[in-house]
């Protein structure tokens, strides 16, 4: 049965540092998310604010009002914030203590580990509640580093990559694979970010909470793990970061370790400069593609679009110019799904060609 959680996004829900409570709403995984904290938007329908589309969720003011007011009491307080620095300040902490005061559990994706925190632990002890740390790394002795094993993985692998970072890839990856599933096929999804965690994928680490040479072995390590254990048609890895961003090398790690046999990339054309980064120019897509095609010998197969900024004219005209001059196909999956993309790499794969598809309704 799933957990009922209430998010904790106080300013940013919708924006770029939101990312994680955004994520929980459009795919919650195995919770059941009660409310979203953000007295900016209080009173909205938090799906119908992301992508006009009605859920069920509803933006509270605050924690007294999400206990008040949510059809079912949480059990679990997730923060839902993903900022650049990482750390809470004072005031977001004292929602968390007063959280803990009520009886939740406290779920953290930041690289501040919190179990870690003595005021914190102590406030956890005497209220009886339990504080896990999302990106807390596995003991040093269990790390794995690059054996080459998934040189031998004849499975398909794909990831999605961008050209900055909150930009949408683990959703797009996330839509990817239930379209695949959907027409039959058995999928692996790998995550690797805070919120696939959370919302409970069995494969997967936080790559960034991992020294580079230990996160290439361990992203190799759960692909194989996942490759023997589920035998799927297509392996899917979420992306991370951008090959060219300045500020991360996650998405060399992946590459390395991955060894992806096709990229998506996604891209928020109205982007002018980096998300957490103003003074740094956003990649040209085309300059991207070399990038990735170069440094890891794959391919780019499609582009998927974040439309932050865009009208449903934006988007339609962007899809045309990108699809004529790249001659990729190209499509918003929030907004036209991404059945031009699943088709390309079914297209793209003899594999997945052969095996369309058993067991699948007319």
């Amino acid at each position: 049965m799933s957990k009922h959680a209430v998010v904790y996004c106080e300013y940013q829900f919708g924006s770029m540092d939101g990312k994680t409570a955004n994520g929980l709403v459009r795919e919650p995984g195995k919770y059941n998310i009660v409310g979203i904290i953000d007295s900016t938007k209080a009173g909205l329908d938090a799906g119908e604010y992301l992508d006009s589309k009605k859920s069920g969720i509803p933006v509270f003011k605050n924690l007294d009002e999400a206990l008040r007011k949510a059809a079912n009491r949480p059990e679990d307080f997730i923060i839902g914030l993903a900022p650049a620095d990482a750390f809470l300040n004072d005031e977001e902490r004292q929602v968390v203590i007063k959280a803990m005061e009520e009886g939740l559990n406290i779920i953290n994706p930041l690289q501040e580990f919190l179990t870690e925190d003595e005021e914190i632990m102590t406030f956890a002890k005497q209220y009886n509640v339990e504080v896990r740390d999302i990106r807390k790394p596995k003991p040093k002795k269990d790390w794995h580093i690059f054996t080459g094993r998934i040189l031998d993985i004849e499975t398909p692998i794909i990831t999605v990559l961008g050209t900055d970072g909150a930009c949408g890839k683990r959703t797009t990856a996330v839509i990817l694979d239930k379209e695949l599933q959907a027409r039959g096929y058995k999928t692996a999804f790998i995550s690797t970010g805070q919120t696939g965690l959370i919302q409970g994928y069995k494969y997967g680490f936080a790559i960034d909470a991992f020294p580079m040479q230990y996160l290439i072995g361990e992203i190799e390590n759960e692909i194989v793990r996942a490759e023997e254990i589920e035998k799927p048609d297509i392996i899917i890895v979420e992306g991370q970061g951008a090959l060219s961003h300045p500020g991360y090398a996650s998405s060399a790690g992946i590459l390395k370790g991955a060894k992806p046999k096709a990229v998506i990339l996604q891209h928020p054309p109205k982007r002018k400069v980096l998300g957490d980064f103003p003074f740094m120019p956003m990649p040209k897509v085309e300059d991207e593609i070399n990038l990735i095609e170069h440094y890891a010998q794959t391919k780019v197969i499609g582009i998927t679009l974040n439309h932050e900024g865009m009208t449903d004219e934006d988007i339609e005209s962007t899809i045309t110019d990108y699809e004529n001059q790249y001659k990729l196909p190209v499509t918003d999956v929030l907004k036209f799904g991404p059945a031009k993309i699943v088709d390309n790499l079914i297209a793209f794969f003899p594999s997945l060609s052969r095996s369309e598809q058993v067991g699948v309704s007319e």
